[in-house]
């Protein structure tokens, strides 16, 4: 948790938007009236949103409080999906049956959220060849994908490879 949560006495501002364990708004009362409030009911008070006008307190058991509070960070935290960039190295002899696996790949990657790199290596001589050449046959494994993807990076031409990003079409 990040930040510090003020429950009864530790909390300074004098009125407070007050509600109780069934939920029901009580108004804004005084702080001493909140605290004689929850005590009565045996429960605690906690400074719910210290940074509202008048700070909201709810009127509930500490341990529970925190412990509901817990379970909704791990469903937010659940429900996230990182997203990674993949990376497939091909280079420019490569075969048909390598080009349809790592399309394969790239596919499966693809359906499950991740952005796909696809390099392909440029060593020795092939450094030199006709741009367009190298474009024809990055062109040849984009077409056989399986998945629907749109481009995220556009294809570029860096010292040692050739490069473009695709990603999930929404």
């Amino acid at each position: 948790m990040a930040e510090k949560i003020n429950i009864n006495q530790q909390i300074r501002s004098p009125k407070l938007r007050v509600i109780n364990s069934l939920g029901d708004n009580l108004g804004v009362i005084t702080r001493e009236e909140a605290l004689a409030h929850a005590k009565s009911v045996g429960l605690d008070l906690i400074e719910v949103s210290p940074n509202a006008e008048p700070p909201v307190a709810r009127i509930t058991d500490y341990g529970k409080y925190m412990f509901e509070l817990s379970k909704k960070q791990k469903e937010v935290k659940a429900k996230a999906h990182i997203t990674e960039t993949k990376n497939i190295q091909i280079s420019v002899a490569i075969g048909e049956h390598d080009i349809m696996i790592k399309a394969k790949q790239a596919a499966e990657w693809i359906k499950e959220g991740h952005r796909v790199k696809i390099e392909m290596q440029l060593k020795g001589r092939t450094k030199y060849m006709d741009e367009k050449f190298l474009k024809e046959r990055m062109d040849r494994i984009m077409a056989v994908i399986p998945a629907e993807y749109k481009i995220a990076e556009p294809l570029k031409k860096i010292p040692k490879s050739m490069m473009i990003v695709i990603e999930k079409a929404k």
